[in-house]
């Protein structure tokens, strides 16, 4: 077990570098989620059957598969993928210092994955807004995006959150994959360094391994659960 001590380091820049990727993963797994979900919901057929596209296949696709396109396909369609260069994000990667061979790969691949399942859960939670809600503001001669955006989402959020938390969590441990495509220094690839090129044994590595993502994801269930406990009490 003194691989954790002596390794601290190592396991410090893994949980960094894991964390960076979860929390830009989930900012805009968020937004695009949210995207389509109101395309999902859309009154024009053609934008609901993009969505309901979206979903089907990303939902019904193993992350394996997407992780390796957006690992090897991705990288195929140019020497420098200049199409993913985004100036403001190439400028928040440089100031993380994270642009690391494939980081933005694992992170397309995660925020594509990830989105199809927020979209369902925020889809969710507008269908738990009374449909004699939305009826009244139509009637009122409110347009399609101001009945979402006065109307229905600020109701629908409150029923979505315990849900797109639950997405998140589940996105966190899914991250775990990102080290066996490429993306180096994160908590996946600190083991398989660990283990394989320094000789540790593999049960302290994988308890400290462990360790990292239950940092990330036990506070985050428990402010799951508490936030469910105080909708109950107010639904009484």
């Amino acid at each position: 077990m003194s691989v954790l001590i002596d390794k601290f380091d190592v396991f410090a820049g893994g949980f960094w570098l894991t964390l960076q990727i979860c929390v830009l993963a989930a900012i805009g797994a968020l937004i695009l989620g949210a995207v389509v979900a109101v395309l999902r919901i859309s009154p024009v057929p053609p934008l609901r059957a993009v969505g309901t596209g979206y979903v089907t296949v990303f939902r019904n696709m193993p992350l394996t598969v997407v992780m390796f396109f957006a690992a090897f396909g991705l990288p195929a369609l140019g020497s420098n993928a200049s199409f993913l260069r985004i100036p403001v994000i190439d400028s928040l990667f440089r100031r993380l210092g994270t642009d690391l061979p494939y980081f933005r790969f694992a992170l397309i691949a995660l925020v594509l994955y990830t989105s199809a399942f927020v979209c369902e859960a925020l889809r969710s939670g507008v269908n738990a807004v009374p449909p004699g809600q939305a009826e009244a503001a139509r009637s009122l001669g409110l347009t399609f995006g101001q009945n979402l955006r006065y109307v229905v989402l600020p109701q629908s959020w409150k029923a979505s959150i315990v849900p797109l938390g639950s997405v998140i969590i589940a996105m966190i441990k899914n991250s775990a994959l990102i080290g066996f495509f490429g993306v180096v220094g994160d908590l996946s690839q600190t083991a398989d360094q660990l283990t394989s090129a320094e000789g540790y044994a593999f049960v302290p590595v994988a308890i400290g391994i462990s360790i990292g993502y239950l940092i990330m994801t036990i506070p985050l269930g428990a402010l799951l659960d508490r936030i469910e406990r105080r909708q109950a009490v107010a639904s009484r």
